[in-house]
């Protein structure tokens, strides 16, 4: 499962997702091209991309509905969890940690190394990077994800800018003073 759902049975935590992309990858580019062949590229396309983020989206929820406590701490812990299992497959910038934003830039990414050699950025893309937006929503709305551009889709970096909002307390929480 691209999306590396730390808390789902499925995952398989002692392999990198890297790694798990690759098994999955072998199995996705050969029904991705043959039906390219039979229903034609753009077609193709946008069938398996719909496909793909219906399916990340579900695995996230799923994974949100799981995870105890607030927004901000459901992101935090699927982010967490997540990190292990990327390892050194990114190179990361840190440019800002603070109680109210995360910035950093990736600089370096073996996931665009290996779709690239494949031909296949946009399946990476939707695979891997699209995800990073499901994840963020687990946060919502105390944690807002901007990301303007993806060494996956062709640019110099990633640049991830995490901004975290006060959660407003609930009718049953007492308020701090």
């Amino acid at each position: 499962m691209p999306v590396g759902m730390a808390h789902d049975d499925s995952v398989n935590t002692d392999i990198s997702l890297l790694d798990e992309v690759k098994i999955q990858a072998r199995v996705l580019i050969p029904v991705l091209r043959a039906l390219r062949t039979e229903l034609g590229e753009d077609k193709a396309n946008r069938l398996v991309r719909t496909a793909l983020r219906d399916w990340s989206r579900q695995l996230v929820d799923e994974l949100g509905s799981r995870l105890p406590g607030r927004p901000r701490e459901k992101w935090e812990s699927s982010r967490n969890a997540l990190y292990p299992r990327i390892g050194d497959d990114i190179d990361i910038e840190m440019l800002r940690q603070e109680p109210d934003a995360i910035e950093f830039n990736v600089t370096g990414c073996r996931y665009a190394d290996f779709f690239r050699q494949l031909n296949e950025p946009e399946l990476g893309a939707v695979l891997l990077c699209e995800t990073d937006f499901h994840r963020a929503k687990l946060g919502s709305p105390e944690v807002e994800l901007h990301r303007s551009q993806t060494i996956m889709e062709g640019a110099r970096t990633c640049d991830f800018r995490y901004r975290m909002k006060s959660a407003k307390p609930s009718l049953d929480e007492p308020k701090e003073e």
